[in-house]
């Protein structure tokens, strides 16, 4: 089974992912990430590579994050440690700094006893698959051992967060005074800065789930478990709330009245406002395969066309870098704004959500009603062939005949796990019932064709 999944490497902490495992990654990073020409250049110049890494507050964040450092100043490379910060800061400062690569540390919405490890190269962008699998080679090959003044310092990243507060701040296009709203931090990486950020934007902010100790990181709380968020929203009559994950590269929102506002509802939301000012490139939206058909409906009507790309916001980052297009992301709430930044950031996500409510002067419940939510139906089918799925003609006509019936109304979709033995049927349709009727058939049709 690869190592590295579709987010990074991740796993339950002295588990699978100990910190021999993460030393030892750091060390193949800097072999992998120290062969490109810039990083060549700066060698020749008598300079050493430099890392900017980072971590969300989970307890075992502390010494898988001393491993990684280790690991990168062992091999030659000047770290610098921006301690708790959000996923998407890290891969801001990668980029603002001009440093060869960068590290975070973080499971993102998992629970506190897993954890994982991220890695951006130069620009803060995530990796494609073809480098993170010459880094999972190079674990068994040499390593860089430098001696004497060869081995990189480690140093304090001091001003970190108040780098990313200024940038964040500096992409709104309006202040957001008179809006109250809730923040749901997760206990997580967000839980300093992104109230912070919302005041410093002229907000009301009233703060939840923001007082980690190490083990409560998502527990309960954030994007995963909206439900008090809500609850908070409709007790203290605000206006809006936002809930991010534990590494805050996730943003869902409640309206008013307690509604769940997901992440396709908040690209219609934006990608309507940037097309309206003229600078949503090309009036292109990039989502995943798993937005809802709502999503391409409403945005059809508006003349933005919908392309999409496999699951994973790297991926939607990919296509839509190759395409120079400004708005992307997924219904899991991970949103990117190309011109801000290079992955999914909850925090900018949020603030810039907001701001289109102050300026447009609507609830976000009057601004969630560009779209008409399909209901999506879900069926893991387990223990089958994952990769016979598309070339058995007896699925094929079975998907045939659903797609027939279903017409405009709805769409279906069958994709094989990345890591399990299991094929995830998706249907949706104009109404709830044909829609678990559906995805029920087409999942007993896989599990007799598949089956192992």
């Amino acid at each position: 089974m690869p190592l590295f999944g579709t987010d990074g490497v991740r796993g339950l902490a002295n588990g699978p992912l100990t910190a021999d495992l993460a030393l030892s990654l750091a060390q193949a990073t800097a072999v992998v990430l120290g062969q490109g020409r810039s990083a060549e250049a700066r060698r020749q110049e008598g300079k050493r590579l430099t890392a900017v890494i980072a971590r969300d507050p989970r307890v075992s964040g502390e010494f898988l994050s001393a491993a990684v450092a280790a690991g990168l100043a062992s091999s030659g490379v000047d770290v610098f440690d921006a301690g708790v910060i959000p996923t998407p800061a890290l891969a801001f400062l990668v980029a603002d700094t001009g440093a060869d690569f960068g590290v975070v540390v973080s499971a993102s919405h998992n629970p506190a006893p897993d954890n994982g490890i991220k890695i951006f190269a130069r620009g803060g962008v995530k990796l494609p698959d073809e480098v993170e699998l010459r880094i999972e080679q190079a674990l068994t090959g040499p390593k860089l051992q430098p001696t004497g003044s060869g081995v990189g310092r480690i140093r304090r990243f001091s001003d970190a967060e108040d780098r990313y507060l200024i940038h964040l701040l500096g992409s709104l296009p309006n202040r957001l005074d008179g809006i109250h709203v809730v923040l749901d931090c997760a206990h997580g990486a967000a839980s300093g800065v992104s109230p912070d950020a919302f005041r410093d934007a002229g907000a009301e902010v009233t703060v939840i789930g923001a007082d980690p100790d190490g083990l409560n990181i998502n527990d309960g709380v954030g994007s995963t478990h909206l439900d008090n968020l809500a609850e908070a929203v409709v007790r203290l009559g605000a206006d809006v709330g936002i809930a991010h994950d534990g590494d805050a590269d996730r943003c869902l929102a409640v309206d008013a009245e307690g509604n769940f506002i997901d992440g396709d509802q908040i690209m219609a939301i934006l990608a309507a406002a940037m097309h309206e000012r003229g600078v949503l490139t090309d009036d292109v939206l990039v989502a995943t395969v798993m937005s809802n058909l709502g999503l391409h409906r409403a945005m059809g009507e508006r003349g933005i066309t919908v392309k999409t790309t496999a699951v994973g916001d790297r991926y939607v980052l990919e296509e839509m870098n190759d395409g120079g297009f400004a708005l992307g992301g997924e219904q899991s709430g991970h949103v990117i704004m190309r011109e801000f930044a290079t992955t999914g950031d909850g925090v900018l996500t949020g603030l810039h959500l907001v701001a289109e409510m102050a300026h447009q002067k609507k609830s976000l419940a009057e601004l969630a009603q560009i779209m008409t939510i399909y209901p999506q139906v879900m069926v893991n089918v387990r223990g089958v062939d994952r990769d016979g799925v598309h070339g058995d003609d007896e699925i094929a006509a079975a998907v045939a005949a659903v797609e027939a019936e279903l017409g405009d109304t709805g769409r279906v979709l069958l994709r094989p796990s990345g890591t399990e033995p299991l094929v995830r049927v998706m249907v949706e349709a104009a109404d709830e019932d044909s829609a678990q009727r559906h995805a029920a058939a087409l999942a007993a049709v896989v599990k007799s064709r598949l089956a192992i």
